[in-house]
């Protein structure tokens, strides 16, 4: 049979590689920013004026720098990635060049609207979720044109057996789809403010369900299955086991789904959901480590390609990382290590290492590979990518040990006790500021490897210049003759669903929604999984905008709202939290860090007064405090226009709020408004500071309230059985 000609599409690799690289630099220079807040909380601040910009604070910045990275750097060097390896693994250009496009320039829209949003305050808080409801439909369509795309490339294939990075590639298709879908159901109240259709427990559980598999189908699946592809092309060797890759990606994907629950260990998430997480965590190194195993051992024989070539020493870092990260992910489920590591630095630096070693050193191989396939010339300077190679690997080094170290240093102080049975370290600021020197030698980790990371661009632009315009390259192949689907003699079952696409993907969807299915359907549908308490009642209106002001904000960047069955966390804190005190948390805010003290049952522990000068300068209550300074909240009126379609938007989610209670709601907010500035006037130095102010309508105002109210009403319930009894 004749050969047919066609063209593979570069312009589209191209595009998505110098997306790739520019937003890469700008996420890397916001986490650098970022960690420079810890050890300088000023550094934005207007000098010597005590003022603060709102979109450059801590809290805004943070889910600009993770999504900046997972979404526009990652995400555009898995689209570089899969377009470029998809036409030449299944010999067939894309399936649509304007599906191609609009995927491209759809994708930084969306990158460009959460750069925009998320440091104006407009955030679900729902971690590597937070895009506003608007950006979440955007994100669904665009993520709708790049599976027709795929899928139909797929379908026109010229090659009968779709080889295993496709596989990875359908795998992360489909399961980003249900993931991103399901956690983002959201009940919108106006343009740019929703509310999650789950509260409390029920949220925590869809949250981490997403959040863990965002980092195993977005972060891991699709380098795995650019790892397939690339690995062996750069070495020029063919895949070390075939049979271990089937092994590898059926129990990777069957696995992975379940362990979401090992983030929510010891919290108020039922007991059953917990062991489920942690045993299929365990289980998940064996397949974890295959993968890892396949990759390094399909290099060898082949080190001296290693010791000459940048690639592929990038190539064997970012695999290492990757065993590394996830045999970590499996220990940090196991209780007794989950008890120590979890809210402390330790699982920051778990997760760089994924992110830096095995997402950033894969990725920049990738680009370094494909500037010389993509301009016809050899890379501008060998020499220069080996510097970036170890600038960046020193980086790596720099960035994660000292979190490591900060987070045993946390775990310790905040669980050590005094002979007499008081806590060592009472003060919760004492913990924090032991560890920032740690936070120093993690900002000169990330600027060694945001410097190398700007090499590369140096190197890139270079080898564009010097090489030859951007042109589809021309390729034949036989056409694909349509043959029985019935199983022909000597093949082997995989090789047949192999050649059986339509089969392959509804395989892959069963075995990615058996584990969510049964981990989610019982705690949504069960009633009592989630145990009400008579005593927890819905948020007032005043306090309701100050929960929404708190979210704005990011506070939950810092603080957790969950307190743990501990002895250390009870003595701290207070009693532990329980399932039925969040049934009217849209969404939840359990946190899953703690830079400053949990807060779950902060309120009535201060007066109106220490919070609002603690918001106005963290440093007069508490000095050597890393937090920011909140000025804009005295200055900012709180924002009541959308305050009854929130209440009513409640209602339908379950808020039991009354008729009367949403039209008098404008009313009631301003008399707990006026009740807290009294409360405010109640001392001195405020009436001197603030004594023409009318504070009453003023966001502060409404975030006190917040805090005051919270924990409070199991207190309540406390104090009335032991008086009844």
């Amino acid at each position: 049979m004749e050969k047919e000609q066609f063209y593979y599409d570069n312009k589209i690799v191209k595009m998505f590689l110098w997306a790739t690289v520019l937003w890469g630099i700008v996420g890397m220079l916001v986490g650098l920013t970022v960690a420079l807040l810890f050890i300088y909380p000023g550094l934005l601040e207007f000098t010597g004026s005590g003022n603060a910009i709102s979109w450059l604070s801590f809290g805004r910045l943070r889910p600009l720098h993770t999504n900046a990275v997972i979404f526009a750097f990652v995400g555009n060097g898995i689209f570089l990635g899969v377009y470029y390896s998809t036409q030449r693994l299944l010999k067939a250009r894309m399936f649509n060049d304007v599906l191609s496009r609009i995927n491209f320039w759809g994708w930084q829209a969306i990158i460009l609207a959460a750069s925009i949003t998320l440091p104006l305050g407009f955030n679900s808080s729902k971690e590597y979720a937070e895009l506003e409801w608007p950006i979440d439909i955007a994100v669904v369509v665009v993520w709708v044109v790049f599976g027709i795309n795929l899928i139909g490339t797929i379908l026109k294939r010229r090659q009968r057996h779709i080889y295993v990075a496709i596989w990875f590639y359908i795998a992360t298709l489909v399961t980003i789809a249900v993931l991103y879908i399901f956690n983002n159901l959201e009940m919108p109240v106006s343009a740019f403010k929703s509310y999650s259709v789950y509260s409390g427990v029920q949220d925590a559980l869809v949250q981490w369900w997403y959040g863990h598999n965002a980092v195993a189908f977005f972060l891991t699946t699709p380098i795995l299955g650019l790892m397939y592809y690339f690995v062996p092309k750069v070495a020029n060797r063919p895949i070390y086991s075939y049979r271990l890759s089937i092994i590898h990606f059926w129990t990777l994907i069957f696995l992975y789904i379940w362990a979401g629950p090992h983030h929510l260990l010891y919290t108020a998430l039922p007991e059953w959901a917990q062991n489920l997480g942690t045993v299929f965590s365990i289980m998940l190194i064996f397949p974890s480590w295959g993968g890892m195993i396949n990759g390094l051992l399909t290099l060898r024989g082949a080190w001296d390609k290693v010791r000459e070539n940048p690639v592929l020493k990038f190539f064997v870092v970012a695999i290492t990382a990757y065993g590394m990260a996830t045999f970590e992910g499996p220990m940090l489920s196991f209780k007794n290590v989950n008890a120590i590591g979890h809210y402390t630095d330790w699982i920051v630096g778990h997760v760089h290492i994924g992110a830096l070693g095995w997402n950033g050193f894969m990725i920049a191989g990738i680009i370094y590979w494909l500037a010389e396939k993509l301009w016809k010339t050899p890379l501008y300077s060998k020499k220069l990518a080996n510097t970036h190679f170890w600038i960046g690997t020193i980086g790596i080094l720099f960035y994660a040990i000292p979190l490591y170290v900060a987070g045993f240093m946390q775990a310790l102080m905040w669980k050590d006790f005094n002979p007499d049975g008081t806590l060592v370290y009472g003060n919760f600021l004492e913990t924090v500021t032991q560890v920032i020197p740690m936070y120093a030698m993690r900002a000169i980790g990330g600027t060694l490897y945001l410097t190398g990371f700007i090499l590369l661009a140096i190197n890139v632009i270079k080898t564009a210049k010097a090489g030859s315009p951007v042109e589809d390259e021309l390729a034949e192949a036989t056409p694909l003759k349509k043959i029985s689907g019935q199983r022909i003699a000597g093949e082997g079952w995989h090789t047949w669903l192999e050649r059986r696409t339509v089969l392959f993907t509804i395989l892959t969807t069963v075995a990615i929604l058996i584990g969510g299915l049964v981990e989610l359907v019982p705690l949504m549908l069960v009633k009592s999984n989630v145990p009400t308490i008579a005593s927890v009642k819905p948020y007032s209106p005043l306090e309701l905008e100050g929960r929404d002001i708190y979210i704005r904000e990011g506070c939950n960047n810092c603080h957790s709202q969950m307190i743990r069955p501990f002895r250390s966390e009870v003595e701290r804190y207070g009693e532990y939290s329980k399932a039925g005190e969040f049934i009217y948390d849209f969404p939840f805010l359990w946190g899953s860090r703690r830079t400053g003290p949990d807060i779950h049952r902060v309120g009535g522990k201060y007066n109106d007064n220490w919070h609002f000068n603690h918001m106005m300068d963290p440093r007069s209550t508490s000095p050597g405090s890393i937090m920011p300074r909140y000025s804009w909240l005295i200055k900012n009126d709180i924002n009541a226009s959308n305050l009854e379609s929130k209440m009513k938007g409640l209602v339908t989610l379950g808020v039991p709020y009354s008729v009367e209670e949403i039209t008098g709601a404008k009313q009631k907010l301003m008399d707990q408004a006026k009740q807290i500035e009294s409360n405010l006037r109640q001392d001195p130095e405020f009436v001197k500071n603030y004594s023409s102010s009318n504070i009453q309508n003023k966001e502060i105002v409404a975030l006190i309230a917040y805090l005051q109210r919270l924990g409070t009403d199991i207190k309540a319930n406390a104090k009335t059985a032991l008086k009844t009894n």
